[in-house]
């Protein structure tokens, strides 16, 4: 009799005692480790960060770096490390609504749904292997622009919160494109939206070449563009580049888009998920 008993009680709920964080955090780094074995598995999709950052890099200082004059005749190799770094970012995030919509198709998505995790669990694991990526491309360019000429003028401390600044950007920038990538319904639209949305607000800015040098219209939207503002930042805290007060307003900017997005993509996931 309590043979059967212990056969028909139900298993024990391997959860059972932990806290709602823990809970989290564990979903959240099973997630995660999915998403670092898929590029493990299938590598040529770190291609947008390792061959391309090398290739417009190459391009921009060696073909078009000879016709871009800066203000006060300075260095172009040192102008457009930064501007790389932006770009390189803004590169990445598409990947985040690309592997979301892939997910969805697939119906992965609905298995994710059927288990007891969080709603927020999915996403942040995805921004989160998203910024694993941003960490691989940023050391590509900062290795690329050494070898062409880029040197740092300022302390470590400076470096250290570039590098940071840079990275809660781009964090911030790929819940944009989690967003996006609940929206859309195939891999090729999300692919096409996020490289017509990435395209002008890279190449609107500061990150190739002068603002001043743009005419007035492009000039206004170029100066308020938070890419504008968070690779001149960057630019400000490695080779002394004036931007006043352009690292704040790059934190500001990057939590602004944090708050708005992230919320978004969590409300439209779970929106999704209950119908």
């Amino acid at each position: 009799m309590t043979t059967i008993t212990a056969e028909l009680a139900p298993a024990k709920d391997v959860t059972y005692g932990r806290s709602p964080v823990a809970h989290f955090a564990a979903d959240v780094w099973v997630l995660t480790k999915r998403s670092i074995a898929r590029i493990r598995r299938e590598p040529e999709t770190l291609a947008d960060v390792t061959i391309m950052p090398v290739i417009f890099i190459l391009m921009f200082a060696y073909v078009f770096g000879g016709a871009i004059l800066l203000p006060g005749h300075g260095s172009y190799h040192e102008y457009l490390i930064g501007g790389m770094l932006g770009m390189g970012l803004a590169q990445t995030a598409p990947g985040v609504a690309v592997a979301l919509v892939t997910d969805m198709s697939t119906g992965l998505m609905d298995r994710f749904r059927s288990l007891p995790m969080s709603r927020w669990a999915v996403l942040v694991a995805r921004s989160i292997a998203e910024l694993l990526t941003q960490l691989i491309g940023g050391a590509v360019v900062v290795c690329v622009g050494l070898a062409i000429g880029w040197r740092v003028h300022t302390g470590a401390g400076d470096v250290a919160e570039a590098l940071a600044l840079s990275l809660l950007f781009g964090y911030a920038f790929s819940w944009v494109f989690a967003l996006l990538g609940l929206l859309v319904s195939s891999p090729e639209a999300a692919n096409s939206v996020g490289f017509i949305a990435v395209f002008p607000l890279t190449f609107i800015s500061s990150a190739f070449v002068p603002v001043a040098t743009m005419p007035p219209v492009l000039r206004a939207f170029a100066r308020v563009n938070p890419f504008t503002i968070v690779v001149d930042a960057m630019r400000a805290l490695w080779i002394g580049f004036p931007a006043h007060n352009y690292p704040w307003e790059a934190v500001l900017w990057s939590l602004a888009i944090l708050v708005i997005f992230a919320p978004l993509a969590v409300w439209k996931y779970r929106r999704t998920a209950g119908q």
